[in-house]
């Protein structure tokens, strides 16, 4: 379960901590930038470590499949279309585009490996009838718990997108400024 901590330092800590918006009105528009791309890597991480989750969902739910329909082949012959299937089915997602990458790419690789560290799913045929009802529930209130932090997630960066384009609208910024400083060379290239 995705936990926030109230004063803590992670950066999920900070973005959804209600003190992160306080006071956004009279932040610098860098500054609400900073914040919402702060808040848009959190959302990318997020949806990186639920990604993985649903790649076990399915791994687990094939599998099942495969056993009470008696099918000989198995879940590892089969993989790349089983993992390939939510990819192409309809979006079900918030239609955000992100050009992001994962920045704890490998730490949700170990969170996800952890939840049922038990559970071997590169031998997924081997494991009990239980043990891929256990693995399926154990992914499945955890794939929840990020889902849910996701949208709070979601929301902040809403706020401060909000909060842009206001400032845009109310004139307080320039997009013919903004241009410009695109433009610009910056000093650390």
């Amino acid at each position: 379960m995705i936990e926030v901590r109230p004063g803590g330092r992670r950066r999920i800590d900070r973005v959804l901590d209600p003190a992160y918006m306080q006071g956004v009105q009279t932040c610098t528009l860098d500054e609400v930038r900073a914040l919402r791309d702060e808040a848009a890597q959190e959302e990318t991480d997020l949806s990186y470590l639920r990604r993985l989750l649903h790649g076990r969902i399915d791994i687990v739910q094939a599998e099942q499949r495969r056993r009470a329909e008696g099918d000989s082949a198995t879940v590892m012959d089969s993989l790349a279309s089983i993992l390939a299937a939510n990819v192409v089915g309809p979006a079900t997602g918030s239609g955000r585009h992100s050009t992001l990458e994962p920045s704890r790419a490998e730490a949700h690789r170990r969170h996800v490996e952890a939840l049922v560290s038990d559970v071997d799913l590169s031998d997924v045929a081997s494991l009990s009838d239980q043990k891929l009802i256990d693995a399926l529930h154990t992914y499945r209130f955890e794939e929840s718990s990020v889902s849910s932090r996701r949208r709070q997630v979601q929301v902040v960066m809403d706020k401060l997108n909000d909060e842009i384009g206001q400032r845009y609208r109310g004139g307080r910024a320039s997009v013919d400024e903004l241009l410009a400083e695109q433009r610009q060379p910056r000093k650390d290239q």
